[in-house]
């Protein structure tokens, strides 16, 4: 029995590895997946590649604070007036962290989706300190750019 469960474990790992080996990152062409998640309030989102024009997605805390300062600066509506959707990776975060950095995110006025899933952030190209920001038509990249939010505008970015 411990033997076949041993198997059967190594085998989950191996299929796991193949997985995110054989991801394909997003490039300029790549037809963006739609996917679930909820927002920084608990609220249920779809995210609607057709009707999105940007999608910036941050990886690290320290990037996501600064790019929410950024955003916060700009209004609650800044976003959405952009047709903009803003993804922060949460996934890995342990619970104390959670406990702490989520009831923050509540406190800002523009919409943070929460990326609690490894298979959803696995597609996006990132740079370390830089938020990827991924131009859309239709649904299909156009172009992948990188947004330091410590140092550019994110106005001149979503012209």
């Amino acid at each position: 029995m411990k033997l076949l469960q041993s198997i059967l474990n190594k085998a989950l790992i191996i299929a796991a590895s193949v997985s995110l080996v054989n991801a394909q990152v997003y490039e300029k062409g790549s037809k963006i997946t739609s996917f679930k998640a909820q927002d920084q309030h608990g609220v249920a989102y779809e995210f609607e590649a057709a009707k999105t024009q940007y999608l910036l997605v941050s990886f690290d805390m320290e990037t996501g604070k600064k790019a929410n300062a950024a955003l916060t600066a700009q209004g609650a509506e800044f976003l959405t007036n952009k047709k903009a959707v803003y993804v922060a990776n949460i996934f890995g975060m342990p619970g104390i962290g959670r406990f702490f950095a989520l009831p923050k995110m509540r406190k800002y006025s523009h919409r943070i989706i929460l990326g609690d899933d490894a298979n959803l952030l696995t597609p996006y190209p990132q740079q370390v300190g830089k938020v990827t920001v991924l131009t859309l038509r239709g649904g299909v990249v156009q172009e992948v750019r990188y947004w330091d939010p410590a140092t550019e505008s994110v106005v001149e970015l979503l012209k």
